[in-house]
């Protein structure tokens, strides 16, 4: 498994994640409650979970470890993407280094909140899963 392949698949999950996954849950009607037991919030968590098994599948990881480098780096991009995204937007918004600087001390909340858990979790436990059974002899399509 190439690491710069996986870089370029985990980038584009992400994007199908943040943009086509958010988009089709949108259409759910919200719940007047919400947190993390809105039926939002949980269709967004499984369509995430099956888009980053297909990409695992797609991208032919074998083995629960090769599952696990694969995961890891979905979650670092993840990662990096929120980071970038938001500087990018303060500066855009503002045009200001200053005000940059000012929101850098902000990213460390969003990364100790609840929901970066389920970012992790929805990105090392499928491919692991996918890794695992096709490194076990996941009966492959019939070919014709």
């Amino acid at each position: 498994m190439k690491i710069e392949r996986s870089i370029l698949a985990t980038f584009f999950g992400n994007y199908l994640i943040n943009t086509v996954a958010a988009a089709l849950v949108a259409l759910i009607p919200a719940s007047g409650t919400g947190g993390f037991l809105s039926a939002q919030y949980i269709s967004f968590v499984v369509l995430a979970v099956i888009i980053v098994a297909l990409l695992a599948w797609w991208q032919g990881v074998r083995g629960a470890k090769a599952g696990l480098i694969f995961g890891v780096v979905g979650f670092l991009v993840a990662i990096a993407t929120a980071f970038i995204t938001g500087i990018a937007g303060v500066l855009g918004q503002t045009g200001s280094f200053s005000q940059v600087v000012a929101i850098l001390p902000n990213f460390w909340p969003f990364i100790a909140s609840t929901s970066t858990l389920f970012l992790l979790g929805y990105w090392i436990i499928p491919p692991i899963v996918v890794g695992w059974f096709k490194g076990h002899g996941m009966p492959s399509a019939p070919s014709m």
